[in-house]
């Protein structure tokens, strides 16, 4: 269950117009901190980022699946959203987070380093063509607090 500080930045993001992918941030971040306060660890920064958005979208933030994703992540994905949708808090099942839980509590907590983060941005960021982070730098520039 998402931070209420997360949730509440997370819908003042929503009033204010901005990007699904802003409100999910914050919910990135706050797994980022969990990870870092040694609430639990992840194996990557991928992972981290994984968690976070899944916890989104089950906050209801619109956020489309993956598009080179897998046909199983994409399907989460789609049931994270219904479920958010339909508002019906179903209990996850004790034994299978108390599961998920332990197994993350296992993992190393330097996903979330400063090094690791940033190699993971930019590994991420030299798959993409130029020109799309061309557009993205433009439109960042265009939507910077002056």
């Amino acid at each position: 269950m998402p931070d209420k500080e997360t949730l509440e930045r997370a819908e003042q993001d929503k009033r204010e117009g901005k990007a699904a992918s802003t409100q999910a941030g914050e919910f990135v971040r706050e797994e980022i901190e969990h990870v870092r306060e040694g609430k639990h660890g992840a194996r990557s920064a991928k992972q981290v980022i994984a968690i976070g958005l899944s916890k989104a979208r089950r906050a209801g933030v619109k956020l489309p699946p993956p598009k080179n994703a897998s046909k199983e992540t994409k399907e989460q994905a789609a049931r994270e959203t219904s479920r958010a949708k339909s508002g019906g808090r179903e209990k996850p099942s004790a034994k299978r987070s108390r599961a998920s839980s332990r197994r993350l509590k296992r993992e190393g907590h330097s996903a979330t380093s400063k090094l690791a983060l940033s190699r993971h941005a930019r590994s991420v960021a030299a798959k993409r063509s130029a020109a799309s982070r061309s557009r993205s730098a433009t439109k960042a520039a265009a939507t910077r607090k002056k």
